[in-house]
């Protein structure tokens, strides 16, 4: 029905804050149902709209003003104080009755002066139930108009159609927890809200601002938030473009576009037409180096896309960014007391000015603060008589001084108490920064992991308290599953990694390798390692590693992402051919992969001078007979079938046969 034209009464002028938008849309649209006129700011004000004035009419004409109380409605600088501060003003009805309609959409106490006025709540209730509460206290207690629901229906999930109700998530979902300490970012959370459903290019939306500042957290929010007014939501880690493939597979599988048994051999292409025929979706693309490097893998539609980058360019791709910025003192010592609530309020303020307000900074400055015991005098006087200790000997430049102060600090504190811990940190240092499974801990074979290490992650108990302490210092996210450190605190870690650790990383990379990347079933166990091969491949001293490296080329091309394979093959057939000589085994083995790459790609002749170089080196190293000579030699014949030839083909095999036969 919506707002009454022409200045006339309106049924209802809905009261929220910011952050309860969601509340207000779906509150808003379940009145509209019920045949009620309803007045809603970003529905019904246009921009440029003189607020005051337009809040001051709304309120005037408006018969019942429902107010959605929360935590935020009440805070003392927003405009929502006017509004209810100006109904509660007025004389009751002939009946006693006020305008005010309060509603609870989160757990909250009003202020004194309102408790005299009964409210009701709705959040925490399934659909159903949570719009006949709405009703009852907008209009009181009616009989149903339309069907009553089927009672065998699923009262969480049901919906009366469009807008889910707030906090309730969609079907296909993957998005972690939102961060219970979220503060502050009520501007951007609406900027991003309104830019995304203003249409044109804002479709596409993304999130610019320095490592560490919160884009991640503000995406998170922003699903929790508005997640009910979407069908599916998906999470990508974009900071590798080569693995996002991997996880829209993982989305039509929690969707259910593949059948059984189909999930392993889908592709990501598949997946983005699929998408671009679906409306309703919303994909996370987080930390991606800029757009342009995943404008490929963006599906069109009547979705929305937001990216989170270091990078301000968008190359047309998207909207201009959203500039997420350092907090504000304010904000930022309230989330130090959030995360260390015995803090006094100054030394917070003090404490966030230490850490220049970045957001990761100052989770992990309090954490160890909460965690330790330890004052800020303290901590200050630590940053101040070893900043050059505290900020290490890597490439840490570019990150705030006071980041690597607080990852050295918790770092030196978590190895005094925990050395096992301290080695877990530094072996994942080096690695990429994604999950690190943990079952990689267990049934490792003797030297994979240093001691004490290795004892400690043999037995349940000792593993899961030695991740329990890296979790509470904030050093890493730690789940059932997995652990992951963030690239910030990796680039302060790495310097103080040793040598020999380096080498145990390795072989823990060597020894999580699948037996067979021919099976579909192992290819999410390949998965999970080939980002942290990406990071260790070229720069490994480790036959074996580079070994494990090159199976991993076997397993892509396998899936059937060839160019993937093609990229990392020829980045490593070079950088391998430069440290290690033409002739190492993963040499051979990633110029081999290399060549079934380009042939799968059509540029079989280039494919072909591969195979042939391949070819003669196998024969320099291993001999005319050797297995890997022959399997050489019959790649190369595949070729030359490709090519045509197929008379050098059918030779080229029929000497392969009888080498076979000879050698047993």
């Amino acid at each position: 029905m919506g707002v009454a034209t022409g200045g006339g009464r309106v049924d209802v002028f809905i009261s929220y804050a910011g952050p309860d938008r969601p509340w207000a849309s779906w509150a808003a649209q379940q009145l509209e149902r019920a045949g009620m006129s309803v007045e809603l700011t970003p529905w019904d004000w246009s921009a440029g709209d003189n607020f005051v004035l337009r809040m001051n009419d709304a309120l005037g004409r408006a018969n019942r003003v429902l107010a959605l109380y929360s935590t935020a409605y009440f805070a003392r600088d927003r405009f929502t104080t006017d509004e209810w501060t100006a109904v509660l003003a007025e004389p009751p009805d002939e009946h006693g009755g006020r305008r005010l309609v309060p509603v609870r959409v989160e757990k909250v106490t009003p202020p004194p002066i309102l408790r005299v006025v009964t409210y009701r709540d709705v959040f925490g209730l399934p659909e159903q139930r949570a719009r006949q509460v709405l009703l009852e206290a907008v209009a009181g207690r009616t009989r149903p108009s339309g069907d009553v629901r089927f009672p065998g229906g699923d009262p969480v999930t049901a919906s009366v159609g469009g807008v889910r109700v707030p906090g309730s998530l969609p079907p296909v979902w993957n998005v972690r927890r939102r961060n219970p300490a979220f503060t502050g970012r009520g501007r951007e959370l609406a900027g991003l809200r309104e830019r995304l459903c203003s249409g044109e290019r804002a479709l596409v939306q993304a999130l610019h601002g320095i490592g560490g500042v919160g884009k991640t957290e503000l995406a998170v929010e922003y699903t929790h938030l508005f997640g009910n007014e979407y069908d599916l939501v998906w999470w990508i880690d974009a900071e590798v473009p080569e693995l996002i493939g991997e996880q829209l597979t993982a989305l039509a599988a929690a969707a259910g576009w593949t059948e059984i048994g189909d999930a392993a051999v889908i592709t990501a292409d598949v997946v983005l037409r699929r998408l671009q025929r679906e409306s309703g979706w919303l994909l996370i693309y987080d930390n991606a180096e800029t757009v342009n490097a995943i404008a490929a893998l963006i599906p069109d539609g009547g979705g929305h896309v937001v990216i989170t980058s270091r990078s301000q360019q968008t190359g047309g791709v998207a909207a201009a960014p959203i500039s997420v910025d350092l907090l504000d003192r304010e904000t930022a010592s309230r989330l130090v007391r959030e995360l260390a609530p015995a803090l006094p309020e100054a030394d917070a303020g003090r404490l966030a000015a230490a850490v220049g307000d970045l957001p990761l900074a100052l989770g992990q400055a309090a954490g160890l603060v909460a965690e330790t015991g330890m004052s800020v005098d303290e901590y200050l006087d630590e940053l101040s008589a070893n900043p050059a200790e505290l900020l290490g000997e890597g490439p840490t430049g570019r990150y705030p001084q006071s980041l690597a102060a607080v990852v050295t600090a918790s770092m030196r504190h978590l190895s005094g108490q925990d050395e096992a811990a301290g080695q877990v940190m530094r072996l994942v240092a080096v690695l990429a920064p994604e999950p690190v499974p943990l079952s990689w801990l267990t049934g490792t074979a003797d030297g994979t992991l240093p001691r004490p290490l290795a004892t400690v992650a043999a037995s349940t108990t000792a593993r899961r308290r030695m991740l329990g302490r890296i979790a509470a210092f904030g050093l890493a996210r730690v789940d059932t599953d997995n652990l992951q450190v963030h690239r910030l605190t990796q680039a302060v870690i790495t310097p103080t990694t040793t040598s020999l650790e380096i080498e145990h990383a390795d072989r823990l990379l060597v020894a999580a390798a699948p037996g067979d990347e021919s099976d579909p079933d192992q290819w999410p166990m390949w998965a999970a390692l080939l980002p942290h091969l990406l990071a260790r491949a070229t720069v490994t001293a480790s036959a074996a590693l580079r070994m494990t490296a090159g199976r991993a080329l076997f397993y892509l091309l396998l899936r059937g992402e060839h160019r993937t394979a093609q990229a990392l093959a020829t980045d490593w057939h070079q950088r391998w051919q430069q440290t290690v000589g033409p002739d190492d085994r993963a040499v051979l083995v990633a110029a081999s992969q290399l060549a079934n790459s380009l042939n799968s790609l059509g540029e079989h002749e280039q494919a072909r001078r591969l195979h042939e170089d391949t070819l003669a080196g196998r024969r320099r190293v291993q001999g005319d007979d050797h297995p890997d000579t022959l399997h050489a030699a019959n790649n190369l014949a595949n070729s030359l079938n490709s090519l045509g030839e197929h008379e050098q083909a059918r030779r080229l095999r029929e000497d392969i046969a009888k080498r076979r036969e000879t050698n047993g």
